[in-house]
């Protein structure tokens, strides 16, 4: 699963001489809170975010009035205000790492770049979640099966053995090693709905071979 099959490919720049005013009111239109900057050529330079541009508005308790602050504001340009040299993720990284990056560095999103480091899209929470619904399975219902196995090669042979013995269709499976124990992992499979009587048997048969976490249809 790479950036590049998930990322938005219409994404809001700006560069470096923007003001203020503007770059805030195209985060309000795009409904973004991180806006990548660049120079003349598309290349990434900064970005600045929601959070920047509120710290460096006047507060509330400023002498100011309406007019000195708007012109104060449209004076104040992104060059002032961005990150320099921001965290940024290729189209042939995968997904997988993206999500990773903004987890422990809590983004929102990244800006994704070419070879020459122009922005050609951006990648963000809402991607990532769109990819978890597919990868799970989850729109198409059935039944999730939540079992702990063995790390060791071939402990989920006899699972499967299981669930071809008893037609079941398999829609997803995904593994966990989040585990104190190494030599476990919580393996996830998701199979289309199945026969009352198809399922009790599978179930027994399942609890005869694994753990079982879980089962619960969707």
């Amino acid at each position: 699963m790479l950036v590049g099959d998930w990322m938005s490919t219409d994404v809001a720049t700006v560069t470096e001489d923007v003001s203020m005013i503007k770059a805030g009111r195209i985060m309000r239109e795009k409904k973004i809170r991180r806006l990548p900057v660049v120079d003349r050529d598309g290349r990434l330079v900064g970005i600045v975010s929601e959070r920047d541009l509120k710290a460096a508005s006047p507060s509330s308790a400023t002498t100011l009035d309406m007019y000195e602050m708007t012109y104060l504001l449209s004076e104040l340009k992104i060059k002032g205000l961005m990150t320099r040299n921001p965290v940024s993720i290729r189209r042939s990284d995968t997904v997988e790492r993206a999500a990773l990056i903004m987890r422990d560095r809590k983004f929102g999103s990244l800006p994704v770049i070419d070879e020459a480091g122009k922005v050609v899209g951006i990648i963000t929470d809402t991607d990532i979640f769109r990819l978890f619904v597919s990868i799970t399975g989850i729109d198409q219902g059935g039944i999730q099966i939540g079992v702990r196995l063995g790390t060791n090669e071939g402990s989920l042979k006899p699972v499967l053995d299981a669930l071809r013995h008893h037609k079941a269709r398999i829609i997803s499976i995904l593994s966990s090693y989040d585990q104190a124990d190494p030599s476990l992992r919580d393996v996830s499979i998701r199979i289309q709905g199945l026969p009352e009587l198809r399922e009790r048997e599978l179930r027994a048969v399942l609890g005869d071979t694994a753990d079982i976490l879980y089962w619960t249809r969707d």
